[in-house]
This record gives structure tokens, sequence and C-alpha cells, in this order.
């Protein structure tokens, strides 16, 4: 079970990480105000919307919409909520490591404020991400378009952020090797995965499906990253995080909000370690120079490359660049003149000869990267 920690214990503690795989209880902006510099990897925040309801809404047979009418989510003017805006994403940029990204889901009542507000910290959007909804709530007055989508914004610490975690490929793959796009068709959270209480009635009004926060965390997190949710609620995070692998910390003051996610996030198991591998291709491969691969002594200087048919062939210069009759340069550049081409990959164009027989220098370097990541 996921360990509760109250602020003023948290910010006793002598340990800067004890809060890990817990929950904090307490306000958000002074939660995080304990948590250390640059710690966590990622954040999924689902803050208020502001929805600014006016009276109860009811369906056409007169029944009332159980809509979200908390305390939490009732600010005493724009300003009011953009002050809470400000204040919550300045303290969960100064957590945020330098190559980690933030979400932040709204609905129409509010994200256009975050958005900006985002923009404003020096944040950097990456995309908007629209969530539409498999099974929306009807517009039952029926004098607006029914509203069956949320946004969501991606964005990393700043402009200048580099190495953030994208699982591309993974992604791609799982969408039948076809781009994943930024509009996602989920249903809204329902049936046996919305948590109740006794009485039958919804323990939170906006939990979000399990199906949504698992792509977000396998989108832009790795295994053992850490996931920081502001705005706890059931736990949707935090079970989410545990069975995808992921270290969580969740901040919420509602007690009957965390003890339904400490029940919640217990009952979860985690997938093994062959599950959670998460699939790469080139572009996260590490870089290998080629002249490395004669640093490390699988090619020398003078020795002769070969085109796979003979037809070209070029010698391997001390520098690490290549020379056939005038040309000279990367193992790009001399592939690209003597093929009479504006570009060439080098790494599968240029072979070695080993034993009579020619092999592709792009082998070396994928000896070259097995020892970098130690699996040699």
């Amino acid at each position: 079970m996921a360990s509760v920690f109250p602020l003023a214990d948290l910010r006793r503690s002598s340990d800067p990480f004890a809060y890990v795989n817990s929950i904090i209880k307490g306000d958000c902006v002074s939660a995080l105000e304990a948590l250390p510099d640059q710690s966590v990897d990622a954040i999924f925040a689902d803050p208020p919307y502001n929805l600014q309801l006016g009276g109860l809404l009811h369906r056409p047979d007169q029944s009332v919409v159980d809509a979200v009418d908390d305390a939490w989510d009732q600010f005493a003017s724009f300003e009011a909520y953009d002050a809470f805006t400000r204040a919550w994403l300045l303290a969960c940029r100064r957590v945020l490591k330098p190559n980690g990204t933030i979400w932040v889901i709204g609905s129409y009542h509010n994200i256009f404020r975050v958005g900006t507000m985002l923009q404003d910290l020096n944040f950097w959007i990456l995309n908007d991400i629209v969530w539409r909804k498999t099974n929306p709530m009807p517009n039952f007055k029926g004098r607006r378009f029914q509203n069956a989508h949320e946004t969501m914004i991606w964005a990393s610490r700043d402009a200048k952020a580099k190495g953030y975690t994208f699982n591309y490929d993974a992604l791609k793959a799982a969408n039948d090797d076809v781009q994943m796009r930024s509009d996602w068709l989920f249903p809204i959270c329902s049936g046996g995965e919305r948590l109740k209480d006794e009485a039958g009635h919804k323990i939170h009004p906006t939990q979000k499906p399990e199906a949504l926060l698992a792509r977000v965390i396998l989108a832009s997190t790795k295994p053992g990253d850490l996931v920081l949710d502001p705005f706890f609620g059931s736990g949707t995070t935090g079970a989410v995080a545990k069975r995808l692998g992921r270290n969580f910390v969740g901040i919420e003051r509602e007690q009957d909000y965390i003890d339904a996610a400490q029940a919640r996030i217990a009952a979860i198991e985690p997938l093994g370690k062959a599950e959670l591998t998460v699939m790469t291709g080139k572009k996260a491969e590490p870089r290998v120079a080629f002249s490395a691969l004669l640093d490390a002594g699988l090619l020398a200087p003078g020795q002769v490359l070969y085109c796979d048919k003979r037809r070209h062939s070029a010698i391997i210069r001390a520098d690490g660049t290549l020379v056939s009759g005038q040309e000279a340069g990367s193992i790009h550049r001399v592939g690209a003149r003597v093929r009479g081409l504006d570009a060439c990959n080098g790494w599968t164009f240029w072979h070695y000869e080993e034993q009579g027989r020619l092999k592709s220098i792009d082998d070396l370097r994928a000896r070259m990267r097995q020892a970098m990541a130690g699996l040699a």
C-alpha cells in the first residue's frame, strides 16, 4: 500500500526522497515546495477545471446530473484561478528535471488559461493532445455542441530542453506501424474501473481512465522513472505507474480520495521486466562515429573498404576519413561521390573483408553499441 506523508512529516524527514511511491497529504503548492529541485522525470496534472456551474443541471426527465460541484473546483474569479495556476506550475517547474516533461489535462473552461500560463513561465509546448471520448455526456439543454473531448498539453521544461523521453518507435509499433497521432480515442471511466462508495456513488467526479494514463506514461517515461501527480485524486496515476514499473508521488488533500487511492494501488501487481522493456529504434540508439571503429581496433588505417559488389573501393585514412581516387571525406560523402549521388548511407554501403567475405561496417557499429550498453 502507498504510504501517506503528512506535509509536516515530509518537511522533517532526513531522507529527501522518502516520498517516493507515497501520497503527500496537503495543499499541492506547499507540498511541492517540500520536494527537492529537479527530482521528478515527468508530471501528469489534472487540476481543477473551474467549471463555473451556475446551478443544478437536469436531464430531460428532470433528474439531476451528478456534476462537479465540489468546493475544490470553485474559484472566486478568473484572476484567482490564474494566480492558483501560476503558483502550482512554478512549483512543478522547479521539481521537474531539465529533460523532464509535463502533461496537463483540461476542458474548454480552463485549458486555454493553463496553456497561456505554461508559455508565460517558459515551458515549451510539444503537443496538444485531443482525448476524444467514445461515450461523452450528452448536452441536455441542446443549446451547444455535445462536449465530446478534453485537451492535454504536453510540454518540456523550456525551449532548449534536450533528451526528453519520447518512445516514438514503441508507440508507432503499437499503432500498426503508423505514427501515433495527436487525437486519442478512449471511453470515459465507467463500469468496474469507476471507484464507488458503499452507497454506489462515485468516489471522485473526474476520475480519468487508466488507458489514458497508460498511454501518457508509456509515451514519455522509462521504467524506473518518477512520475508526479500534484492533484492525485483517486490515484489513477499511481495505479498505472505501479503496474508499468514506474515510481510515483501523489499530492492530495482530501482524505476520502487518499483512502480510495491507497486501497486501489495496493491491489495493483506490477508487470514483469519482459513486458516492460521499451521498444526503441535507430534514433534512440547511442551515436557511434566511424572513427570509433578505428579507436577500438575493429578497423585500421590503410584497410580497404568495398561496396557489396566490389565495384567501388576506398582506403581508410588515419583521421577516420576515406579516400577513393580523387574523392576524400566521410564514409557518407565518399560513398555518394563514387555512386554519382547526392547522398549515401555509408554505414550500409561500405563493407570490410574478413576471411574472403564482405561484411557490412554497420555490423561493427552494432557491436560498438552493444559494448556501450554493457551488453557485450
